[in-house]
């Protein structure tokens, strides 16, 4: 979060009475739970990538039926990146995303995802709207992904860098110190 809201591959979501589950098929299979049940968050939660998500139904425009899901999630697990470009989110993985999601007025065929991101890596509140075109084909494809083997990032220690498309390590964040390179071969001079 909030990188998987991207949709890089096809997204389902399943709303149910208690909980509404979004599953994105990306290496593996990221599940994401939002609990509309009405708890609170807890106190104590083991952190994911994916965090934990409390949210409510509400009837914005009063005709009897929920339209709008608002969802905020916390309690994340690093490092985790804003989107594909890898910009990261601070390393104290205190983020917090508030979301609007609903179905466009004139296109029900749209969804909306409005993100906000509250993080100590920011100056101020990041907002950014995702949008999805729903197809209603029960056998559309679901093609399996099946991951590159140039990962693009590597850990070194308890560091994380960027290997650019011209193969040197690139750091994450601002201030990051460079790897302890000790341990590997010298070129001789």
């Amino acid at each position: 979060m909030p990188m998987m809201m991207q949709a890089y591959e096809p997204m389902q979501i399943t709303v149910l009475p208690e909980t509404t589950y979004i599953l994105i098929d990306h290496i593996h299979e990221s599940h994401r739970r939002i609990f509309t049940d009405g708890r609170l968050g807890p106190l104590a939660v083991q952190p994911t990538f994916t965090g934990y998500s409390v949210g409510r139904w509400i009837d914005e425009d009063g005709d009897g039926r929920f339209d709008v899901l608002e969802a905020e999630t916390r309690h994340f697990k690093g490092p985790r990146f804003f989107d594909s470009s890898g910009i990261s989110l601070h390393e104290d993985d205190e983020s917090i995303i508030k979301e609007r999601i609903y179905l466009d007025k004139a296109d029900r065929n749209l969804l909306h995802d409005e993100i906000t991101v509250t993080d100590r890596a920011l100056t101020r509140p990041w907002t950014v709207m995702k949008n999805y075109r729903r197809t209603l084909d029960p056998l559309a494809d679901w093609p399996e992904y099946i991951c590159n083997e140039q990962i693009p990032f590597i850990h070194i220690g308890n560091d994380t860098y960027r290997v650019s498309q011209d193969g040197f390590l690139m750091p994450i964040r601002n201030q990051q110190p460079p790897p302890d390179l000790r341990y590997f071969n010298q070129p001789k001079k």
